[in-house]
């Protein structure tokens, strides 16, 4: 194997501009760059019709990395190699700390009212043109000026304990010590969006699930949480350290997965168990998708019978796969018909359905949608006869919403969570699965 080695951020500056290319405020990290490298910017990218063509420029020996936020541009000048997911990167998590001081405003009003605040604020997170910390609920702790808010900003939110020590320099910088809640609770949402495309005959074209791992903390001092799943891999690490085979049910196989910063990779790499310690709060433990093995809610089975050029009848069966005990919640079937529709008349069995012309669609809604049942619609449709329409009816695809509680159609599922604390409090631990239409499609 060979390893590339690929530079952090190395920035020499970084200039605010407004729309007319006048800097509003920068700083000078290095001195391996003149102070007229903006003047480069302005006559190469912004007077050009190419600014919007690429965010990365090299000019005279200099790489210029910019984005543009509201009526400002943020442009960081590098004259070395450097990593530029991880500049763009630094521009975002440096916009979002500035909104939580402007109370949700960054533009050039937000800059011209802040500057002192802003110069601050740099100088802090990049040292030398390195990224440092970007953490705003670390940040307040220290540098505590308040922004001067637009008066259409958000509630100004309290001030947190002055004690930054430990979260500037220590291992845990997403936490502060001395949190204590009378009850302890942990809610833990499996949130899964599924993706797909069927063919009228039924057959799945195209099928994945990306999910999330949802967190809502309310933990004293400072806990070590340990989150167990049905994933593959896992199972089959602690079968390894166990030295017996683990009992497990239906495993499955999780890709392009994701942690948020708190999950100990090392742990995780070493023994395939998500370990760590949690931001208090809300937070996105993790991310994944999976392409492999989906249950599918639902089955649609379309027919469209196109009778001459002035009738159709349209049939649906809706099936719900999952089980009989659980149900659906707002589902909705969007079903396509031509721009030239006069009338409609139609049945259900379940629900209720109109023909809305704004979108070309009869639409079909069912609140409480139960497992394992296929109600149906059946309609008839008359259309406009016209001597202009001559091309055919593309039939665009049928399209479906829906919400499905304790429901996961990739069928990942918590196995264990733990939590430890040294003082050896009770938690109470709250699981929750809830599986929604992403682009749900189904060919007519």
């Amino acid at each position: 194997r060979s390893f590339v080695v690929i530079m952090p951020v190395a920035a020499s500056a970084i200039y605010f501009l407004n729309l007319r290319g006048d800097v509003l405020i920068n700083r000078l990290y290095r001195d391996d760059v003149g102070g007229n490298m903006v003047d480069a910017f302005r006559v190469h990218i912004m007077q050009t019709k190419e600014l919007g063509t690429c965010p990365v420029r090299q000019i005279g020996g200099c790489s210029f990395f910019y984005m543009r936020v509201s009526n400002v541009y943020i442009v960081i000048v590098v004259s070395s190699n450097a990593n530029v997911a991880c500049a763009f990167k630094f521009v975002v998590e440096a916009v979002s700390l500035f909104k939580s001081y402007f109370g949700g405003a960054f533009d050039e009003d937000a800059i011209r009212n802040n500057f002192v605040l802003i110069y601050e604020l740099l100088d802090e997170i990049m040292d030398f043109g390195y990224p440092q910390n970007l953490s705003p609920e670390i940040l307040k702790l220290y540098i505590t000026q308040e922004g001067v808010r637009s008066p259409f900003s958000s509630k100004a939110s309290d001030k947190p304990v002055p004690n930054a020590t430990l979260q500037v320099t220590g291992a845990v910088g997403w936490r502060r010590e001395g949190l204590v809640y009378k009850k302890n609770e942990v809610f833990l949402d499996i949130v899964e969006s599924v993706n797909l495309l069927m063919s009228s005959k039924g057959s799945v074209l195209r099928c994945d699930v990306t999910g999330k791992v949802l967190m809502k903390c309310f933990l004293s001092g400072m806990p070590d949480l340990k989150l167990g799943l049905n994933d593959k891999i896992g199972l089959e690490k602690e079968s390894q350290l166990k030295s017996r085979p683990t009992k497990s049910g239906k495993t499955i196989e999780l890709d392009d997965v994701t942690f948020h910063q708190c999950v100990n990779l090392t742990r995780f790499n070493s023994e395939k168990t998500v370990s760590f310690v949690p931001p208090d709060g809300e937070f996105e433990l993790m991310k994944y998708r999976i392409t492999e093995g989906v249950n599918l809610p639902f089955r649609v089975l379309p027919t469209i019978k196109e009778l001459g050029r002035t009738r159709m009848e349209v049939n649906v069966k809706v099936k719900s796969v999952f089980g009989a005990k659980m149900f659906a919640l707002g589902v909705v079937v969007k079903i396509p018909v031509p721009k030239q529709t006069a009338k409609t008349s139609f049945q259900v069995t379940s629900g209720r359905a109109k023909y809305n012309p704004s979108i070309d669609c009869l639409v079909w809604k069912i609140k409480k949608f139960p497992g394992q049942t296929e109600p149906t619609l059946s309609a008839e449709i008359e259309l406009i006869s016209t001597m202009t329409e001559k091309k055919s009816w593309t039939r665009p695809p049928i399209q479906m919403e829906f919400q499905v509680p304790m429901f996961t159609a990739s069928g990942l599922r918590v196995r264990f969570l733990k939590v430890w604390e040294k003082s050896g409090y009770n938690t109470v631990e709250w699981v929750r699965y809830i599986t929604k239409a992403g682009s749900y499609e189904i060919r007519c």
